[in-house]
């Protein structure tokens, strides 16, 4: 799964309650078969993993776009709120994305100190993907 370990973006479809697909473009870093990254514990992808934690993923560009044929790989996400496991795919995430990942840092921090938008805890979201196949 070398190809999701590269990939800068990646798409995510996570499943409503209705078993309807939603795709999200999101980063992700790791390796092997299990992937991490984090969001806001009341973002939608959050909600519909704490309800369904099937997955679908697919590399895909900054926009969700997947290119024709890319390999769908399927497993579980699982939302993670502990100290440990949010402090784990930061740093994972920090080290692959750099710079980018600090300017969204700081743009959080703004928004939470202007109290711009739902304030929202970080979590973090673990994927078990099973080989393509």
């Amino acid at each position: 799964m070398s190809e999701l370990t590269d990939a800068r973006y990646i798409s995510l479809t996570t499943y409503r309650r209705n078993g309807d697909g939603v795709a999200t473009p999101v980063w992700i870093a790791g390796s092997d078969d299990t992937y991490r990254f984090t969001t806001g514990d009341k973002a939608w992808k959050t909600r519909r993993l704490l309800n369904n934690p099937s997955v679908t993923v697919q590399v895909s560009d900054l926009r969700g776009r997947v290119a024709s044929g890319a390999t769908i790989h399927t497993g579980t996400g699982t939302v993670k709120s502990d100290p440990e496991s949010v402090a784990a795919a930061q740093q994972a995430i920090a080290k692959k994305y750099g710079w980018q990942f600090r300017a969204t840092r700081v743009v959080d921090r703004l928004k939470t100190a202007l109290r711009i938008g739902d304030q929202q805890a970080v979590v973090a979201i673990e994927l078990t993907l099973h080989p393509a196949g």
